[in-house]
């Protein structure tokens, strides 16, 4: 999974990029984890998105891979403190 900051967001960066994760956890799973590696607060805002779409917590990352991975085989997800992608 390559994890990016969306054009305009206003969160920290990220320490990495590419992580690798078990198809069995959930993307909400995976929120807490980026959470706690850009250091937000609890009321801090966090969205991603994965083809210009937020993805639902409860899916699995695999799911996730499986539908949306890109030619070169990676998943790309991009992050945001905003609701609405690029905006």
């Amino acid at each position: 999974v390559i994890v990016e900051k969306a054009p305009k967001a206003r969160v920290p960066d990220l320490d990495k990029r590419k992580y690798l994760v078990p198809s069995d956890l959930t993307v909400g799973q995976f929120y807490f984890l980026i959470r706690k590696r850009i250091h937000l607060r609890p009321e801090d805002a966090l969205f991603f998105f994965v083809n210009n779409t937020i993805p639902p917590t409860s899916a699995t990352m695999g799911q996730l891979y499986e539908d949306n991975h890109e030619e070169d085989y990676f998943l790309y997800v991009a992050y945001s403190d905003e609701s609405v992608y690029g905006k």
